[in-house]
This record gives C-alpha cells, sequence and structure tokens, in this order.
C-alpha cells in the first residue's frame, strides 16, 4: 500500500508556510508516497451551501495557502514522491493558464505531478472567481478538452461554448508523456460517467472517526466507474483510484490504520492519503502522526 499525506495548507499550519519546504523534505525521508493539496478559495461568513452535508464552514479554512505554490514547493524540494491535488476546482481557472502552472509543476518535479481535478461545492467561492455555478459540470469537462489540446498539440487550440484557447505555438511538454495523468472527484451519477469516460484515476474519500470504513461505499461507485468504462470502449482495469482517508478532529491513530488495513484488505486500491488537517496542531505535529502511520501501517 503507497500512503500519503496533506502538505501544510489549512487552520494553525497556514501560518507556519516556512515550515512546508522541511515537512515536504521530512515527509519524504520518513517513506511517503504522495504528497497532496486542496483547494479553498473562501470560508464564507454566512454559506449558502455547508461542507461535507454541513450548514458549517470548518473553521480550518479560515486560513488557507496557494495549493499551486505549494505543489511547487515540494517539487523542488524532493525527488520521489507524487504531488497530487485533491482537488483542484478546474472550472475556477481558463484552461490556458491551469495548463501553463501544471506543466510547469511536472517539469520541476520530473514526472511526478497527478493532477486531480473537481467541481467545488461552494457557491460563494464560484461567485468570487466570477464563474455561474451551475455551469460547473460543462467547464470541467471543455477543460479537460483544452488542456488534452494543449498537452498534446502544436499549434494546440480549443474553442468551446464557456472556454476559447485562440490556436497556440504549444512546444513546451510535460515530462510525463503525452500528459500527466488526471484524476478526478465526485460521486454523483455525473461524475462517475465522466471518470469512465475519460480520466486516468478516481479520487473517493474515507473518514474515519466518523464511523467504521465501508467499503462498499467505494467499491460499489467503483464497480459501476468499471461498468461504465467498459461501456465506453475502455479497459476498465486501467482506471486507477487513490482514497483521500479525512480523520476527524476525534479520530485515533488506530482509526486510521485500521483504514488503510481494511482498504488493502477490502478494496482494489492500493494507494491512500491521509489528511491532516483536522488532527495535526501544527507541522512540527503534522509530521510526528505521519510518521506514527507510516510506522503502524507498514
Amino acid at each position: 500500500m503507497r500512503i500519503g499525506f496533506t502538505l501544510p495548507q489549512f487552520g494553525a499550519m497556514a501560518r507556519q508556510v516556512d515550515h512546508v519546504p522541511e515537512f515536504a523534505r521530512q515527509a519524504e525521508r520518513l517513506g511517503a508516497d504522495s504528497l497532496w493539496i486542496g483547494d479553498r478559495l473562501l470560508a464564507p461568513v454566512r454559506p449558502t451551501v455547508g461542507y461535507a452535508g454541513t450548514d458549517t464552514i470548518p473553521p480550518e479554512f479560515d486560513t488557507r495557502l496557494d495549493p499551486f505554490a505549494l505543489m511547487t514547493i515540494a517539487a523542488t524540494v524532493t525527488e520521489r514522491p507524487l504531488i497530487g491535488s485533491n482537488v483542484l476546482n478546474a472550472p475556477w481557472y481558463p484552461p490556458a493558464l491551469l495548463e501553463r502552472s501544471l506543466t510547469t509543476i511536472d517539469l520541476l518535479s520530473n514526472g511526478r505531478l497527478l493532477a486531480g481535478l473537481g467541481i467545488g461545492w461552494s457557491p460563494e467561492e464560484y461567485q468570487a472567481v466570477g464563474v455561474p455555478m451551475d455551469q460547473r459540470g460543462a467547464r470541467l469537462d471543455e477543460c479537460l478538452d483544452a488542456l488534452d489540446s494543449l498537452w498534446t498539440t502544436d499549434p494546440a487550440e480549443y474553442q468551446g461554448r464557456y472556454w476559447t484557447v485562440p490556436a497556440t505555438r504549444a512546444a513546451l511538454r510535460p515530462a510525463r508523456q503525452p500528459r500527466p495523468p488526471v484524476y478526478l472527484g465526485g460521486w454523483a451519477p455525473a461524475a462517475l460517467s465522466r471518470v469512465a469516460r475519460r480520466a486516468d484515476g478516481w479520487l473517493p474519500v474515507a473518514v474515519p472517526g466518523g464511523g467504521a470504513f465501508d467499503a462498499s461505499a467505494v467499491n460499489g461507485p467503483l464497480a459501476r466507474i468499471r461498468e461504465l468504462a467498459e461501456g465506453y470502449g475502455r479497459e476498465p482495469g486501467a482506471i486507477d483510484t487513490v482514497l483521500r482517508i479525512n480523520p476527524t478532529a476525534t479520530a485515533s491513530l488506530d482509526d486510521i490504520v485500521t483504514t488503510i488495513a481494511r482498504t488493502a484488505g477490502e478494496t482494489d486500491i492500493d494507494h491512500v492519503f491521509v489528511d491532516l488537517m483536522y488532527i495535526a496542531g501544527d507541522a512540527d505535529h503534522a509530521l510526528e502522526l505521519a510518521e506514527k502511520v507510516l510506522s503502524a501501517a507498514r
């Protein structure tokens, strides 16, 4: 089982941006297989939609760091771990800007980028970036098409309903050919269909401390993705899965390790990462927790 961790990005750790390089270096030294970021823009005071089925926003989102900057730091101070996003809210970004940032990070990391994309859930964040939220699915589809053009053709060009890339020279290629792997999040039928149709992988989530791990909650949607993929003429087994383990603030080390073990024993997933946002008081504590998880899970 490959095991990764989130970089210090939210909550108290966001006030320790100077600790990010050393965290990444030490996590690699401990044996972390991947390093991850999320993508939060706001912590709305009066949210229209709360986080994860609640009507509130976690206080950890009150302080937040830029995901592209953190991936860049991790790419430059490490040599082995994957550098992953789970997830970048792709409809917020014009595809040409997104491609430029992702290609740069992929080259800096020598092909270690895993581009995890999604559509987000906060109406206030969409308002802040000036993008209508009801267009987010269609904008993601167009973004994926535009990224493919920018990564694989020269000159590149894309004309959609929402995004346009005028014909442009696109000579700089990612380190991993023909493009970085693109994974997608989401559980809705449309999201699963999108994964099956065009993604390299799926990004589900489990929540230790919120109840016992239910493998069927992952295995069922994954079986559906594979069924749909076959219908689209794709090889079902070629679609990878990375599980985000997102412990509650009350989750124990044993809860996390048990979730990793059950994932290994009850699913086809061979790569997980632990989100340290709720359980680490600071960057040093996050590194201590990462060491304990790796020691107990291997």
